[in-house]
């Protein structure tokens, strides 16, 4: 794997981070890194500090992953202070939240392990959060590398259990303590109190130590099917807690993430990476695939008898002409179900390309190994603007003037 050394943008004390193999961050950089993915070269314009790459192995919890990677980042500019939160924790007390929510609708809704990032702020704000090591969220000895299929069967057992409450004709009162109890045993139980460097905390206590709090963080999405300037929630499945966002015109959507990052605040990103132009190697572009013999320089005839993978490898391998995304490209999209919350990650920082294009620097969740640059993403603008679904960030970072249109106020 071509490897890319990303420098500390923080100036607090981190020893154990340096010491570990977590990605670090440069800031303000004018090095044009060499050994990047072929046919791109990178040149990092600013970033925010983001605390270490974590690899949730493709189970279905990056809204936890992405989100507590968000909050973590508000942490460290609020404090100074680095944390590591338990994704696992969330994800006992979520799902537990969201069964309750499939039986209250006679376990119609689909129960799935998937999430929002609004469900990690409301865990936050009604349950509170814990440090990683007093829920490290993994036993008996499994890894970090075994944790797929030890979701996988965590994910059938839990919905096995809801499918067969589906055949009764009345619920005893125990029914939540059982689904509880198959959470606990996968990944431990929440711990009601803990000590952390010296100190007891509840959950609740916990947070409000770290001065995190639920007011504090909007949600926003662009989409014509409701008015913009007011609030709905998004129709998508992992949405089911029914988060009102605000919805502004994509241009606005785009000022409030490059506005955001100006003022040193990062944002949490949903959006849809099952596109062409998502690569594995660390790259998400719109490449204009209607023109990809020309764009490519390929012959014709050879072009259309290529594979999809094989095409997808040409149009992803260094910086090529994008689509011209507008807001009816956007709805179209998510109407016909091109659009959909695949995935979610934490956008922190601004990038440039050999040509001066700019891309939005993403941390993921799928590890160091699986992209070019130690588990950071490279995303077009152009990809920003199609796929993102919804954003969320602190309300002091959304510009002025977009929020008196909102009426949001701010302390």
């Amino acid at each position: 794997m071509r490897k890319m050394i990303i420098i500390a943008t923080l100036a607090v004390g981190m020893t154990a981070w340096a010491q570990s193999d977590s990605t670090k961050v440069e800031k303000d950089s004018t090095k044009v890194e060499k050994d990047s993915i072929e046919g791109f070269r990178f040149t990092t314009v600013d970033s925010v500090g983001i605390t270490p790459v974590k690899d949730q192995n493709r189970s279905s919890t990056c809204w936890a992953f992405s989100t507590l990677g968000f909050l973590e980042s508000e942490v460290l500019r609020e404090k100074g202070k680095v944390v590591d939160f338990s994704e696992m924790y969330v994800v006992s007390k979520t799902m537990l939240d969201r069964a309750t929510y499939c039986v209250r609708l006679y376990n119609e809704p689909h129960f799935s392990p998937g999430g929002s990032a609004y469900d990690v702020i409301y865990c936050m704000e009604h349950y509170g959060l814990v440090p990683q090591e007093a829920m490290p969220g993994i036993r008996y000895g499994w890894t970090k590398n075994d944790t797929l299929p030890v979701h996988n069967e965590l994910d059938k057992v839990a919905g096995g259990y809801l499918n067969g409450l589906k055949s009764l004709k009345k619920l005893s009162p125990v029914w939540k303590e059982g689904l509880q109890a198959i959470y606990d045993t996968y990944l431990g139980k929440c711990p009601e109190e803990f000590e952390y460097e010296g100190k007891k905390y509840t959950p609740k206590s916990f947070v409000e130590s770290l001065g995190l709090k639920e007011e504090n963080y909007v949600s926003f999405t662009s989409y014509t099917h409701h008015p913009f300037y007011e609030k709905f929630a998004l129709e998508v499945p992992d949405n089911w807690r029914m988060d009102q966002m605000y919805n502004v015109p994509i241009d606005e959507l785009m000022q409030i993430i490059d506005e955001a990052l100006a003022k040193g605040y990062t944002i949490a990103w949903a959006a849809d990476v099952s596109e062409l132009g998502f690569t594995r190697k660390g790259i998400g572009v719109v490449p204009d695939d209607d023109h990809g013999a020309d764009i490519t320089g390929s012959d014709m005839a050879k072009w259309v008898g290529m594979s999809s993978d094989k095409k997808k490898e040409e149009l992803t391998k260094k910086p090529l002409p994008e689509k011209e995304i507008t807001q009816e490209m956007r709805q179209d999209a998510f109407d016909n179900w091109e659009n959909t919350d695949d995935h979610g990650m934490q956008i922190f920082g601004i990038a440039k390309d050999q040509n001066g294009k700019k891309y939005y620097m993403v941390k993921n969740s799928w590890g160091t190994m699986r992209s070019d640059y130690k588990g950071i993403w490279y995303v077009s603008e152009a990809f920003m603007r199609y796929k993102t679904n919804d954003i969320l960030v602190h309300k002091n970072a959304v510009p002025k003037e977009i929020r008196v249109k909102l009426k949001l106020t701010v302390k």
